[in-house]
């Protein structure tokens, strides 16, 4: 699973794999707020001191900022290979 955060964080999607985000970003990026998207892979799951299932666990993986000279043809061909 994978997490998406834009627009200086006030939105979030959670995605199945980077294809999807890859995806994602190139079809919102030019109609967001602000062309940076950070990109979150999930790691371990939380365990609980119980043992119980605590939840998820995501760790920044990426920053893509579309204003980057070069960022959408690289996401694109990264896409398509």
């Amino acid at each position: 699973m994978w997490q998406v955060l834009f627009d200086d964080g006030r939105q979030q999607r959670y995605l199945p794999d980077r294809q999807a985000v890859l995806r994602y970003v190139l079809a919102v990026g030019p109609q967001a707020a602000s062309p940076r998207f950070e990109v979150h892979a999930e790691t371990e799951r939380v365990r609980l001191a119980d043992g119980s299932d605590g939840g998820r666990r995501f760790a920044l993986v990426e920053v893509i900022d579309l204003a980057r000279p070069g960022e959408i043809e690289r996401l694109r061909r990264e896409l398509h290979d």
